[in-house]
């Protein structure tokens, strides 16, 4: 009699890393990696040059109140004009890049795609130097203030305008639809419904034009300005030059980083808000 034959013994199969264990893996191949890179530079860097070069504490008093009071005040102020325009301005592309008439959208497509495209550099000289040659004896209102507000207009509002026609579009159709039938008028169911809640979508991305916009300021410089206009990089630029040493500019930057830090923290904390509210 036989027996009943016998079954192959199955190997035991061998497991590779799961996927826990290798992102673990890669995540601690990253931070090693980045550890040495720090500890290198650490140990070939030349701090005694550098402190020299860039930390120096009686050049830092010397620009102190005028950094805050003159420098910092001015790149708000050119900061928030540019903003405010670029909005207007953007708003009114954004419409007449949603608006119905033909013409309307091929003005606002053109001027999106050409604002777009150029550096701001560009635009800065177009303004300083184009305009009052095809405009001569015309002065821009508001002086230095005006030109800086028009520049920094022109490159935001392309941006600003493919923003709120994103966030208009974002709204439900139907309120528009249940504002016109309870006899509101299309302008004014725009006005009055869509966009409300359209720059509630959209502000996380505008304050971030803002923190951009605040770094574009520094082009202001050729435009020509008066001791009494310069802005942060320029001011830094100027004292850098008159002392001989960097410390200024490490100085102008820290400036910069005291406002668009907070800002981009408020960015990402209203971004957190838009994102729940959505849910």
């Amino acid at each position: 009699m036989t027996g009943a034959p016998a079954q192959p013994r199955l190997q035991p199969r061998r497991r590779g890393l799961s996927r826990r264990q290798r992102r673990r893996l890669s995540r601690g191949v990253q931070y090693a990696v980045f550890a040495a890179v720090v500890i290198v530079f650490a140990v070939t860097a030349d701090w005694g040059r550098l402190r020299n070069q860039f930390a120096q504490g009686s050049i830092a008093r010397q620009m102190f109140p005028d950094v805050i009071t003159l420098a910092l005040k001015n790149t708000v102020l050119y900061t928030l004009s540019g903003f405010v325009f670029g909005l207007v301005l953007g708003m009114a592309v954004a419409l007449m890049r949603l608006s119905s008439v033909g013409p309307y959208r091929w003005l606002a497509g053109v001027y999106i795609e050409i604002f777009r495209g150029l550096p701001a550099l560009l635009i800065f000289i177009f303004v300083g130097v184009a305009v009052p040659l095809a405009f001569p004896g015309t002065e821009i209102v508001g002086g230095t203030y005006g030109k800086v507000a028009l520049a920094l207009g022109l490159v935001s509002a392309a941006y600003m305008a493919e923003t709120i026609r994103a966030g208009i579009q974002a709204v439900p159709t139907g309120q528009l639809e249940a504002a016109r039938s309870l006899g509101f008028s299309q302008a004014r169911a725009m006005v009055s419904i869509v966009v409300p809640q359209a720059f509630r979508i959209i502000l996380p991305p505008l304050t971030n034009e803002l923190v951009l916009l605040f770094k574009d300021s520094s082009l202001v410089l050729f435009l020509g300005v008066t001791l009494e206009e310069r802005e942060l990089s320029k001011y830094g630029r100027d004292l850098a030059s008159t002392t001989a040493n960097s410390t200024p500019i490490l100085v102008a930057g820290l400036c910069y980083l005291l406002v668009t830090i907070p800002l981009s923290f408020v960015v990402r904390r209203m971004e957190t808000r838009t994102g729940e509210a959505i849910r």
